[in-house]
């Protein structure tokens, strides 16, 4: 199971290149509201999310956590307690964490990017403590993916289809969708 989780102020092409991916991919993405179901995203698109993230089971289900970013977003995920026990237990759990724009500076006010190659949106790399800042713009360092920010989105979303599905099934994505 992956969680995509959602608080009002989200970027939308941050959490929508994923979702649509991965599903088109065949894999079964839940996506998880902050708070409530009914999610705005920073351009006022509106989301209903599959779920509630008080729903969140934390178990050995849990294939992969998304964090997209914007603000405010970002901020308001980094608010819920719930996000932060969903991260840590991933994290601890060894359980794949990506973020995306902003959204890995929950990962660094959190202490989780200690000694790992980590990117963010630029002027943010302040927040990724103790992180060796990559010069890519998704960085994978194990089972934390991070990326830039909306413009590569559907890279991001390709190296989770990746991650998951193996090359060939995201190469195959990548082609269907004129990536390359």
């Amino acid at each position: 199971m992956i969680y995509l989780l959602l608080a009002d102020g989200f970027e939308e092409i941050e959490a929508l290149t994923p979702l649509d991916l991965l599903r088109r991919a065949g894999k079964q993405v839940i996506t998880a509201g902050i708070g409530k179901r009914e999610i705005t995203g920073a351009h006022d698109i509106k989301i209903i999310a599959d779920i509630e993230a008080s729903e969140i089971k934390l178990d050995e289900n849990i294939e992969m956590l998304i964090l997209p970013g914007g603000m405010p977003g970002t901020e308001n995920l980094f608010a819920s307690e719930k996000v932060k026990e969903t991260v840590e237990y991933c994290y601890n759990n060894n359980i794949y964490i990506s973020a995306i724009c902003a959204a890995p500076i929950i990962l660094g006010r959190l202490n989780l990017l200690q000694g790992k190659e980590a990117v963010c949106y630029p002027g943010y790399e302040q927040e990724l403590k103790g992180a060796v800042i990559s010069k890519e713009s998704v960085a994978q360092d194990g089972r934390i993916i991070t990326a830039k920010g909306a413009g590569v989105s559907v890279q991001f979303a390709i190296k989770l289809v990746e991650i998951f599905c193996g090359t060939e099934k995201a190469a195959e994505l990548s082609k269907a969708l004129q990536c390359s």
